[in-house]
């Protein structure tokens, strides 16, 4: 079975009211890009990856007028992929939803959260994800009311073979000061981002803990806008938002995704080989691209015992990727970002 990430940017953009594809010259919302062009690159790419479930990121928007699901399986049907069912769970605001595609064929899925409603006041044992999670993160004795923008996707999974597992699909605060008019400002917003999503990795790491004192396995997949040493206002806090939801005691309490403790192992020990990247965007002012890990599929000790594959298709980094020149340019257009995928036997 292969199961994917992939934060493609701005799918909202692509798709009219009804859900049909705006396949045609104007502008998509990424730079010098086409909608034409982006939807033919995205439809190259999904049906590389040939997933058996895609939790996508920034999956287009669900509102009175426009519909999440119906655009994605209106998407698959076009490009005849096998994950032609599409669900998600708490809509947002934001115009970027979580959702995931899925083949029919393979698995079913539902949206399951977990966790008590709590209203404005929150609750500081994981409550449900589209509420508020009470957290004091500091030394000040006064708690922080704490909520995701996009809230966690929690999808119950069954294979056909009769193995359940539970999917987490997460998009978490992004940290970058914007708005920001001074370099005061600037450090002001980019701890206070920090903080508000350490607590929400806090909130998922409650969560996740569990699933597995009931023995449950998880995959937990998506965006967390975090990776270890990403930036100057990690030391304020200990640790990344990675490194708390992979967790760090015994083996049956830690998620596992190797290319996370490559990124970590890095910062400890640095070594002639960079860390895998799964990102990359361009920087206006110094005029060059920078690249960052911040997609990761991490799955519990009873799948990581099952040996998975994990895979970033990096156009520069994975050489299968280069190589078909149709798929290096295709994933270049499509999206900011990159797919991950892990293939597991369940």
């Amino acid at each position: 079975m292969r199961i994917a990430t992939y934060n493609v940017e701005w799918f909202d953009r692509l798709f009219d009211n009804a859900g049909r594809l705006l396949a045609d010259n104007q502008w998509s919302a990424r730079y010098n890009i086409t909608r034409a062009q982006q939807i033919e690159a995205l439809g190259i790419v999904f049906s590389a990856i040939d997933a058996d479930a895609v939790m996508i990121i920034e999956a287009p928007d669900d509102n009175g007028k426009r519909t999440t699901v119906r655009a994605l399986e209106q998407f698959a049907s076009t490009f005849k992929l096998r994950a032609s069912k599409a669900m998600i769970g708490f809509g947002n605001n934001t115009q970027q939803e979580i959702a995931l595609l899925y083949d029919p064929d393979v698995m079913t899925a539902k949206h399951d959260p977990v966790g008590a409603e709590t209203g404005k006041k929150g609750a500081r044992d994981a409550p449900r994800f589209d509420g508020v999670f009470r957290i004091d993160l500091d030394v000040d004795a006064t708690e922080d009311l704490v909520s995701f923008s996009k809230p966690p996707l929690e999808v119950a999974a069954r294979t056909k073979t009769g193995v359940d597992f539970r999917m987490i699909g997460v998009h978490l605060k992004s940290k970058a000061p914007h708005g920001a008019r001074n370099a005061d400002a600037e450090m002001r917003l980019s701890i206070a981002n920090r903080r508000k999503q350490l607590a929400q990795a806090i909130w998922l790491r409650q969560r996740i803990d569990g699933h597995l004192e009931r023995d449950e396995a998880v995959v937990l997949l998506g965006d967390l806008n975090d990776g270890p040493g990403l930036d100057v206002y990690e030391d304020l806090f200990g640790r990344s938002s990675v490194e708390i939801i992979l967790g760090n005691e015994s083996e049956k309490a830690c998620l596992f995704d190797p290319n996370a403790q490559r990124a970590l192992t890095g910062i400890t020990r640095p070594n002639l080989i960079g860390p895998p990247t799964s990102a990359r965007f361009y920087n206006s002012s110094d005029k060059r691209y920078f690249q960052a890990l911040l997609d990761y599929v991490m799955v519990s000790a009873d799948f990581n015992r099952k040996a998975p594959k994990w895979r970033i298709w990096h156009p520069f980094d994975d050489p299968d990727c280069w190589e078909v020149k149709e798929l290096r340019e295709a994933l270049i257009t499509a999206s900011d970002h990159y797919p991950v995928t892990i293939d597991i036997e369940i």
